[in-house]
């Protein structure tokens, strides 16, 4: 989970694509699904670490959404749509580092199965997406991302796979916290650098255009 993974992948280069589009709509299903499945889980089993892959999941729902209902809009709009996608991404980051904080005072550790399958079907999930969106490829930096993204969500799955043998092995909750804060707090990061290249994106639509013509003295 990265800032770059927080830019919608673009569609080809050759133009509309219904292909495309409709395999967009089925990663923005599958990752749609994830979020709510690592939510239940995480609540379920007391795991901090499923929630912080699940803001991961949401995130990338979002870059689909994103890629499917307002690329071809204005840049403005797509600037407040990025700007509220990364303000949700902070807050998330905040609320799963607050959480953290007070199952580290509990010192109850959470339920190593329920962790290790639930990141063992997002990596399965993560790593089905890749391979759909694979045959649409075209080369350029915002298609390239998702391959980066990709590689970044298996690590964070793998993450949170580690974190469950770490807690079957100690029966410690330790394990599950790290790898807990240190996942929102790159969400927290990448939150706040996509509202702040939003706001500059703003700024630059509200500057009236340079038409490059030599101004007329009365």
């Amino acid at each position: 989970m990265s800032a770059h993974c927080c830019q919608p992948p673009a569609p080809p280069a050759e133009g509309p694509n219904p292909a495309f589009r409709r395999a967009l709509w089925i990663a923005l299903a599958v990752n749609g699904l994830m979020f709510c499945i690592e939510i239940g889980a995480g609540m379920r089993s007391g795991s901090i670490a499923l929630w912080a892959d699940a803001l991961d999941f949401a995130g990338d729902a979002a870059n689909y959404g994103i890629a499917l209902f307002v690329l071809s809009m204005a840049l403005a709009w797509r600037a407040r749509a990025a700007w509220l996608k990364g303000m949700t991404m902070a807050v998330f980051g905040l609320v799963v580092l607050g959480r953290a904080l007070w199952t580290a005072y509990l010192g109850t550790p959470p339920e190593p199965f329920t962790m290790g399958m639930i990141g063992l079907l997002a990596l399965l999930a993560n790593v089905g997406v890749a391979w759909m969106l694979y045959a649409y490829r075209s080369g350029d930096a915002n298609m390239r991302s998702v391959w980066l993204c990709s590689r970044n969500d298996a690590l964070g799955n793998l993450a949170v796979m580690l974190a469950a043998a770490g807690v079957f092995g100690t029966g410690s909750g330790l394990p599950d916290i790290i790898v807990a804060v240190i996942m929102a707090t790159l969400a927290l990061s990448a939150g706040i650098t996509v509202m702040r290249q939003a706001r500059q994106e703003l700024r630059s639509t509200a500057q009236p255009a340079d038409t490059g013509m030599p101004h007329q003295h009365h």
